[in-house]
């Protein structure tokens, strides 16, 4: 085995600082440190972890028409969205580049181009240079997301090279979706990174359906959300604790290998940086 063919990736199992981005940024790059430090060449983040989830929808009657809860709540997350054109990712970005280390970074991007209030949830990936060499936006928020995210386009289903290893990436429901999977095996992928809110239920089966179907490895990223990680100073904090369970998001990040057995199970309850080693000849071999 040479070092090209060996791909050491890390799987940032975080909570945000809900909904606060520079906050979450700070955490967000102590993470991507630590990964460079422990030589990785890739560390991959859970699905709108920068600033976080919306999880409020749910919590507090999000669909009701004209709330001044939800535009309240809406609005503090418009506020605390990524704008990549004014540079909100630059210190990732500095990072990536001083680590040496690629990253797929699940953000919740406010988009200059579309008027700067269309919010997205968009999977960017840094190389290892610290470009932005892609910036994929969901294409169908599920479910309740469709109150808060606007649908994305196929601009961003792309696929990167790092070392022998070729990448790609979907969000969340996205990865059940056969023809944005196909669209990145069409394009040689062989590391399928999927990233989610946080749930071990997601995660346990498509991680390893994925490898089975594209005999490629699977990242699957989750973040993490438990009550003690909504700030106190977070708009209606009272009406969103008042249904919340103690965890909203579990975790359950893991990685399958190319014949669909796990190279790392499921990672539930704990915030954590798992650490593995990637085989590219496991990929031939299958």
């Amino acid at each position: 085995m040479t070092d090209q063919n060996i791909l050491r990736v890390a799987l940032a199992q975080i909570s945000p600082i809900w909904l606060n981005k520079e906050q979450t940024l700070d955490k967000v790059s102590s993470y991507v440190a630590d990964a460079g430090n422990k030589h990785c060449d890739l560390v991959a983040f859970g699905e709108g972890v920068l600033p976080g989830y919306p999880f409020w929808i749910s919590l507090t009657n999000g669909a009701a028409f004209n709330s001044l809860v939800q535009k309240e709540l809406y609005t503090h997350y418009v506020k605390n969205a990524v704008n990549i054109e004014a540079g909100d990712l630059e210190p990732v970005c500095a990072l990536a580049k001083k680590k040496n280390i690629a990253v797929y970074l699940g953000t919740i991007e406010r988009a200059q181009n579309r008027g700067g209030h269309s919010l997205y949830a968009s999977l960017v990936y840094i190389n290892q240079q610290g470009i932005i060499k892609s910036v994929h936006r969901k294409l169908q928020p599920t479910y309740e997301e469709r109150l808060t995210w606007a649908p994305g386009d196929g601009a961003g289903l792309q696929v990167h090279a790092l070392k022998q290893f070729c990448l790609g990436g979907l969000n969340c429901w996205e990865n059940w979706m056969s023809l944005a999977r196909t669209a990145l095996y069409g394009q040689g992928e062989n590391v399928h990174v999927a990233v989610w809110p946080g749930s071990e239920q997601n995660t346990f089966d498509i991680t390893k359906f994925i490898a089975k179907e594209s005999r490629s490895y699977v990242i699957s990223v989750s973040g993490l959300m438990r009550v003690q990680d909504f700030p106190q100073n977070t708009p209606h904090l009272d009406k969103i604790l008042e249904n919340a369970p103690d965890m909203l998001a579990n975790g359950g990040s893991c990685i399958a290998g190319p014949d669909g057995e796990w190279v790392t199970p499921p990672v539930a309850d704990k915030e954590e940086l798992i650490v593995a080693e990637l085989d590219y000849d496991r990929i031939l071999q299958e």
